[in-house]
């Protein structure tokens, strides 16, 4: 009966950790993704990948037919068309042109991809600005510091651009910078001239963040702030000032450090047309950082296209996001709740392999040690199945029954029952180890016959053990 247990408790150990094996494959196999995920710290910040088109950033504005663009190029060295607003210092653009003959051609921006094409068709002109991205011949030109993006976005100011294009197209070296430094941003008297806010502009604007949070000046193209953007990007919550694009030429208000001051361990965010300026809590860092991250990728686009200002917000609101994700200047990494298959998932195929192979040890042991069945004398007979034991013991049955007599035909009548009933069983398909119950009460049945016979040599574990040896 023992034996019968530990054997019973054997195979289901066999069996689960075949179970569990094919359990934590499924696991595996459902937790699988095949994407690629390029977020910091899985950030929850949107995608900003949208067709041409669909954001709003293409303007009314056109331009006039090739024929006519290249006959106003031809008329004048220097040719705006309406809506253009890309601005430049002239004396530093004239002292780079010298006597070449360079003739500049200057579009709006928000124009679609055929409009472009115009622009471009234009042969008569050397430079062709569209927006505020500046081309010529086989060069285009981009900003690389963050002060010629302030300058760029907020006021329209290519002059940089133009005169290392002027430079390039003339094969000459590149002119001196205007000393256009990332320092220069906190610089009141640097190459972007800028000053305090007065105490009504100032006044203005404080009124709005009190009772809204929100100040939109006149002209801005601020509608509304994107709020789930902004709930992952500040969490505790920020103050939003939109302007419109800056005077060109003139000190522009720097709003920041007076906020700041008003408002403090607060998130300032104050957009100059497409420039974007934050101060508050690590500002010294963080605003360096977010502000080239999305300048030097989308400087491009923001150039060309005329976005509403809500769009730039929206991207710079999710570039905050992914670095505040990346854990950055230790600033406080946001809530991620626990995920149990996330830290549980490496572990999985190491659980896999130990439970398949403690499978194949059991199956292992199983193939070499066949059970065995304890006999009615003491002895050890083993058996491959029940089949065989079954047909042994119906054949010493009938050897024994020419041989009985009245006193020990009862226990053979009793014997021969017992293997009809595990024939019986065995038809009926029933499970191996009721079956050996049946066959272990015959063969006590045969043994105790052939005792009452007085042949110790029909004794069935003598008997069987010869015939399976």
């Amino acid at each position: 009966m023992i034996e019968r247990l530990i054997s019973r408790w054997y195979q289901w150990l066999r069996w689960g950790a075949l179970a569990v094996a094919a359990i934590i494959l499924l696991i595996f196999l459902l937790a699988q993704r095949q994407s690629i995920d390029v977020s910091y710290g899985r950030s929850p910040a949107a995608t900003t990948g949208v067709p041409e088109g669909s954001a709003g950033e293409l303007a009314e504005a056109s331009v006039p037919s090739v024929e006519e663009m290249a006959a106003l190029v031809a008329a004048d060295p220097v040719v705006r068309l309406p809506g253009a607003i890309a601005e430049w210092d002239e004396d530093r653009v004239q002292e780079a042109i010298g006597d070449s003959d360079v003739r500049i051609l200057v579009a709006p921006p928000g124009l679609d991809e055929e409009e472009r094409d115009r622009v471009r068709d234009v042969e008569g002109a050397t430079i062709r600005v569209v927006g505020t991205e500046v081309s010529g011949g086989f060069y285009g030109v981009s900003s690389t510091t963050l002060p010629e993006w302030q300058a760029r976005f907020a006021t329209g100011d290519v002059t940089e651009m133009l005169t290392a294009l002027i430079a390039a197209l003339r094969e000459e070296p590149d002119p001196e910078q205007s000393g256009l430094e990332d320092s220069d941003l906190e610089d009141a008297d640097g190459p972007l001239a800028r000053r305090g806010p007065d105490e009504a502009e100032l006044t203005e604007v404080v009124a709005d963040l009190r009772e809204t949070g929100v100040h939109v000046a006149e002209g801005a193209t601020l509608t509304d702030v994107p709020q789930e953007a902004a709930a992952s990007a500040f969490p505790d919550g920020a103050l939003y000032v939109a302007l419109p694009r800056q005077p060109f030429g003139e000190p522009m208000v720097r709003y920041g450090p007076a906020l700041a001051e008003l408002f403090p361990d607060t998130s300032i965010v104050v957009m100059y047309g497409y420039w974007i300026e934050y101060h508050g809590p690590g500002a010294e860092n963080f605003a360096e950082v977010v502000a080239t991250s999305v300048y030097s990728r989308f400087q491009e686009r923001i150039g060309t296209y005329a976005y509403p200002q809500d769009n730039i917000l929206f991207v710079y609101l999710n570039r905050v996001t992914d670095v505040r994700y990346a854990g950055l200047f230790e600033r406080p990494l946001p809530y991620l709740p626990f995920d149990p298959l996330r830290v549980a998932l490496p572990a999985l195929p190491w659980l896999f392999a130990a439970c398949v192979l403690a499978f194949l040890a059991l199956s292992t042991r199983s193939l070499l040690r066949p059970p065995s069945v304890e006999s009615a004398g003491g002895g050890r007979v083993r058996h491959t199945a029940p089949p065989g034991r079954l047909a042994g013991l119906t054949s010493l049955a009938v050897e024994m029954s020419a041989l009985t007599d009245e006193t020990s035909d009862p226990g053979l009548t009793r014997a021969i029952s017992g293997l009809q009933a595990a024939r019986s069983a065995l038809w009926r398909n029933l499970p191996a180890a009721h079956v050996h119950e049946l066959l272990d009460e015959a063969e006590a049945e045969l043994d105790a016959t052939a005792s009452a016979m007085g042949r110790a040599d029909y004794r069935p574990h003598l008997r069987l053990q010869g015939r399976q040896a």
